[in-house]
């Protein structure tokens, strides 16, 4: 209960018009209840014929009550539809803001769809528990004990009778409920994190998967997914039935209870047939209150659930500010001592000892799987060692503070996003004082400017859509533009020149790694991941260092 207190903390709701909606709705209730006791007096007063008069102000009361019922419920509406869209903004503007400014391990270490279901479905979830939980409970208690109040002026006994079946139906059916909840949701919630995966994955690699013959796989596994999320609901379908089946009892009870004690009563003169009416049917109004509680405790099991997943990935992405050190008292040499990375549950890669001075130019290649971005990760501080240590300007990475080191060693991976807005921003992400000269000299240098020299609008050129408005060559060209943007001085950049074709690639490749080529700045360090190779002019280059994952490094240290 505690994370869920600091996870509706996100939402920011003024307690003021949280005390605003539980007010209309407690009015709107308290309208319906109301309005079964005066149509019950009405009822049996009628009964006994009394002149017209008599019954007039009871008429108008049960028109007024009718129409302030709807009146009501509009405004109680209005109110916590206010609270939860409004609680849901300001918990996403969080969310959004903590991972952009926080360690990006946390994003880093969620899939897509489960990152999706934290910003989306849980934050939602959240959103609707002040309204699903908070208000139906504070409802459901300023009712139940008007109506019992009301009820033990006419009959104490009776009055017993609805308090013990209000807190049956208040209490035991909402715990019932939760628990039969909590059945289905342990397991449900696996499968569904299944099928988001499954399915981003069939969206996002569609055409892959149709070339290489996977796509009926991948669509299978969705599917079953969500055939088994299915079943699990219904295996707890037999649980919730027993709980749903504790109001109605309660309810049966309740007015059987009070039509016998009030009949007995009657029956010695002790209470006229209006009260009689009244004793029974306020009853029936007052589990209207109570009947949406066990909605409510199932809705509080998901959003504790949803708050524990979502506040396990804010935590993850606090970032704890290191000492403050001087990180560029040497330069910034990047080096690595008996250095073992690794993550997800992969095997480990390495051990790797390096010593890149400030400049160098290295090339890892190797094949798929191999730990090559698991090494660059390490490097960059985005994810923990394995084993041994690395160190960047002569200082330990878990030293330095997170934002100064990723300003200081940036990696650029292959699938970095491609957002749907104008190439513009798209660059200034690296850098946000770049000028406009800056950023078509990057397009020109990666091969871009004669596609930008084509475009009506240049650089304000919207690509609707993202990843989809580019080709695959397109794309890396302009995340590779991004790199020679950027202003830190060490460079990890994931396969860069994917999806080029071949002479291209090795002309990128090729002024990547060569120190004097200009492409990138001599005194910036360059480290490549690649399944390319460099021409042999520069893989014989006292400036490169090569190391190939498949063995020992095919090229012996020798950069400067």
């Amino acid at each position: 209960m505690r994370t869920l207190w600091r996870a509706l903390r996100l939402l920011e709701i003024p307690p003021g018009r949280t005390c605003l909606a539980i007010a209309a709705a407690t009015v709107t209730l308290g309208s319906a209840l109301t309005l079964a006791g005066v149509s019950a007096w009405l009822i049996m007063r009628a009964f006994e014929m009394p002149p017209v008069l008599d019954l007039t102000v009871a008429v108008v009361a049960v028109r007024a009550l009718g129409i302030s019922r709807g009146v009501f419920r509009y405004l109680d509406r209005l109110a916590t539809h206010d609270l939860a869209l409004r609680g849901t903004v300001a918990a996403r503007t969080t969310v959004y803001e903590r991972l952009a400014t926080g360690h990006p391990r946390a994003a880093l270490g969620a899939s897509r769809g489960g990152m999706l279901a934290r910003t989306g479905e849980d934050i939602d979830t959240l959103g609707e528990t002040v309204v699903r939980a908070v208000i139906p409970a504070a409802v459901a208690v300023l009712l139940s004990l008007a109506a019992v109040v009301a009820l033990a002026v006419i009959a104490p006994a009776a009055a017993l009778i609805l308090a013990l079946a209000l807190i049956a139906a208040g209490v035991l059916a909402p715990l019932l409920a939760a628990g039969a909840a909590r059945l289905r949701e342990a397991e449900a919630d696996r499968y569904r994190g299944e099928h988001r995966d499954a399915a981003m994955n069939v969206l996002d690699h569609a055409a892959e998967l149709k070339v290489s013959g996977q796509f009926g796989a991948a669509v299978l596994r969705a599917e079953t997914s969500l055939h088994n999320s299915d079943r699990s609901a219904d295996r707890a379908a037999v649980s919730s039935a027993g709980a749903a089946s504790v109001t109605p009892f309660a309810v049966g009870v309740s007015v059987i209870g009070a039509l016998l004690i009030g009949m007995n009563l009657y029956a010695t003169d002790s209470l006229s047939i209006t009260s009689l009416g009244i004793l029974v049917l306020l009853p029936l109004a007052a589990f209207e209150a109570t009947s949406a509680l066990s909605d409510a405790a199932v809705h509080l099991l998901r959003a504790r659930q949803a708050a524990g997943r979502v506040m396990t990935l804010l935590d993850e992405a606090t970032s704890v500010p290191a000492e403050d050190r001087d990180g560029h008292a040497h330069g910034y040499a990047i080096a690595a001592q008996q250095l073992r990375c690794g993550w997800g549950g992969t095997p480990a890669a390495g051990p790797f000892t390096l010593n890149w001075p400030e400049g160098s130019r290295v090339l890892i290649t190797g094949p798929s799987g191999a730990g090559k971005s698991t090494l660059l990760l390490t490097l960059a501080g985005l994810i923990p060692p394995v084993g041994g240590a690395a160190a960047a300007g002569g200082q330990p990475l878990e030293d330095w503070d997170p934002d100064t080191l990723r300003r200081t060693v940036t990696f650029f991976a292959e699938d970095a996003h491609i957002f749907a807005t104008t190439l513009r921003d798209n660059l200034l992400v690296a850098r946000a004082d770049a000028t406009r000269e800056d950023m078509v000299d990057a397009m020109q240098r990666v091969g871009l400017g004669d596609w930008l020299n084509e475009l009506p609008e240049g650089l304000d050129t919207m690509l609707v859509g993202g990843d989809e408005a580019l080709s695959g060559g397109q794309r890396r060209r302009l995340l590779l533009a991004r790199a020679l943007l950027s202003p830190a001085p060490v460079l990890l950049l994931d396969e860069p020149t994917e999806h080029l074709d071949a002479d291209d690639a090795a002309r990128l490749l090729d002024a990547l790694l060569d120190r004097d080529s200009g492409f990138v700045h001599h005194d910036r360090t360059v480290v490549v991941v690649s399944h390319q190779r460099p021409s042999t002019t520069i893989r014989a280059s006292r400036d490169l260092e090569c190391h190939d994952f498949t063995g020992a490094p095919d090229i012996a240290r020798t950069s400067r």
